[in-house]
């Protein structure tokens, strides 16, 4: 039996299957009494009984040329660019990403970005590769 279309596409589509991971991850309240690491491991932070965690920020590449997405946000006035996003939603080969701005607060160790309003949708059929980076906490409601 030959796989239908959205079937096969979930299949090459590893990077959909490993964000699927971090947003249940990110919704999941309860903690976990496992250890790894890696993108797809089964808790947010560095070990899971620590500081309360909710993001898992990731970098996207571009399959063309390599390079990392940044998409422009505003942040109280201010406007940027960023390479580091929260991903929100996968929907097939696409998520729905929030951009995420450098903490103007330094002394926020365990928080070194925040939420912007900016939210981007990216075809991951065009990206070629995904960067976890160390769990935080980010404040969006």
């Amino acid at each position: 039996m030959r796989p239908d279309n959205n079937e096969q596409n979930q299949n090459e589509c590893c990077i959909a299957n490993i964000l699927e991971v971090i947003v249940k991850l990110q919704n999941r309240s309860d903690k976990f009494d496992c250890l790894g690491d890696g993108c797809d491991r089964p808790f947010l932070g560095p070990t899971p009984t620590t500081i309360c965690y909710n993001t898992r920020p990731i970098n996207l590449y571009r399959c063309c040329d390599g390079e990392l997405w940044t998409f422009p946000y505003t942040l109280n006035g201010t406007t940027g660019e960023s390479s580091v996003f929260r991903c929100e939603q996968v929907d097939g080969c696409c998520c729905t990403c929030r951009v995420l701005a450098p903490n103007p607060d330094t002394t926020a160790v365990n928080s070194p970005y925040v939420a912007t309003e900016s939210f981007v949708t990216i075809n991951l059929s065009c990206c070629g590769a995904l960067t976890c980076l160390p769990d935080t906490f980010i404040a969006c409601s």
